[in-house]
């Protein structure tokens, strides 16, 4: 089974607030003591963050789901609950989070970067909170608020400085085990990579890199075909591209079809890639022979300032300190040329007001986390909070809202667990 996952599902939900409590003073000394019901605990956050020891999304195909602690109730004598803790998801450095429609929440590039995932829900406020000159004895509370849950998509998008790019069965798994420590899956048959290899490229105490080995591409991978997507990704984010080009003999197209076919379906995936520093490889020099027509040292001779060639064989180890040498300098010059601070990018929606929907003919709902938590109370029965529920809902607008919508009397109004008959004096039944 596979080590290394670069897509999964994740469902997230925030820590529900605990709710606050109905409590009244009661000491022998103080017959006629006030409301001292303390507030519940805020739910913990769900955070994603940016690891460097985190290779792949693993560990969420199997279990899926992450869920931060809950708020604990208020207790009597103002006595809050403990709030809950957070949870920290750590994810690999380049997780690229989207919501289920496809729409994009955050980029995590950098090692830290947090994003949050699900908020808790806020804990409920105690009686000794709604205490007032008009409501000298509360006799209510507000519950908990639910945490918030979702799922969503997340997609690894690996960070390496080169990407190795090629066909099937070019060398490529061979020439990183040379050049790096890495010890990718070799074998003489196409396709034996089907999950990228990273690899670290040291020269000296001041110079490294990391070299990512993307499994082949074949014609139409911008398409879908083989596996394309999943495998053109993981070149988005290098900095240089290292394009081997098979020399064997039994390739079945020239080095220059195949630069034509790879820069082509490059370029169609993610046009942005034409423009990245490139080093042409030619692969597998050891096995040209006088069957073919391709001259080795007039195609190295070819290249130029933009487009630098060089001739390898992993085998033998023919160009491989040339080859390390010039993708170094490619690399400087990526990492010079590239911003000093990377931010991470991060889209939540803006909270939202208050929204009238229409469920049926005479029923109707207010959708809105004010709202909603406005008749949250743990007994909506007694005239105080029935008269603070009403006060609650006017402050926010939702009588205005009500009226717009063109409500008729009578008509039944839902806000989450609570409905009430709607007429147009603001008397609700």
């Amino acid at each position: 089974m596979s080590g290394f996952v670069d897509e999964a599902q994740l469902n997230v939900r925030g820590g529900d607030g605990g709710a606050g409590c109905v409590s009244f003073r009661r000491e022998s000394h103080v017959p006629r003591g006030g409301p001292d019901g303390g507030d519940g605990g805020h739910g913990g956050n769900v955070w994603l963050v940016a690891d460097r020891n985190v290779a792949s999304l693993l560990a969420f195909r199997d279990h899926p789901h992450r869920r931060a602690t809950s708020g604990v109730h208020g207790m009597g004598k103002k006595r809050h609950g403990h709030a809950g803790t957070d949870l920290e998801i750590h994810v690999p450095e380049g997780t690229v989070v989207y919501d289920l429609g496809g729409n994009l929440l955050a980029d995590l590039v950098n090692p830290g970067d947090r994003w949050l995932g699900a908020q808790g829900g806020q804990g409920g406020r105690g009686n000794a909170k709604f205490l007032s000159n008009q409501r000298r004895a509360p006799s209510f509370a507000e519950q908990g608020e639910a945490g918030e849950e979702r799922w969503l998509n997340l997609e690894l998008k690996l960070m390496a400085d080169v990407a190795l790019v090629g066909f099937p069965n070019v060398g490529k798994s061979t020439l990183i085990s040379r050049i790096s420590a890495a010890k990718p899956r070799i074998a003489d048959y196409p396709f034996t990579t089907l999950e990228p290899n990273l690899g670290v490229v040291r020269l000296d105490a001041a110079t490294e890199y990391v070299v990512a080995d993307i499994p082949g591409l074949v014609e139409g991978a911008s398409e879908g075909r083989g596996l394309g997507h999943q495998f053109l990704r993981h070149i988005e984010r290098a900095r240089v591209l290292a394009i081997l080009l098979d020399f064997a003999p039994v390739a079945e197209r020239p080095p220059d079809e195949q630069l034509r076919v790879l820069l082509d379906e490059l370029g169609r995936y993610r046009p942005s890639l034409l423009e990245r520093p490139r080093l042409l490889v030619g692969s597998r020099s050891d096995l040209v022979d006088g069957s073919t027509d391709l001259d080795v040292a007039a195609w190295a001779d070819g290249g130029t300032d933009d487009e630098a060639r060089v001739v390898v064989s992993a085998v033998t180890g023919e160009g491989l300190s040339r080859l390390t040498g010039l993708l170094s300098d490619l690399v400087k010059g990526a990492r010079h040329a590239e911003p000093v601070e990377q931010g991470f990018v991060v889209h939540r929606p803006a909270a939202e007001g208050v929204r009238i929907e229409r469920v049926d003919e005479h029923t109707w709902r207010v959708v809105g986390r004010a709202a909603e938590r406005a008749v949250s109370l743990s007994d909506v029965t007694t005239p105080d909070a029935q008269q603070y529920v009403q006060h609650r809902l006017k402050t926010l607008g939702v009588d205005k809202a009500l009226a717009r919508a063109g409500l008729g009397e009578g008509d039944s109004v839902q806000i989450g667990s609570f409905a009430f008959d709607y007429f147009p004096d603001g008397d609700r039944r």
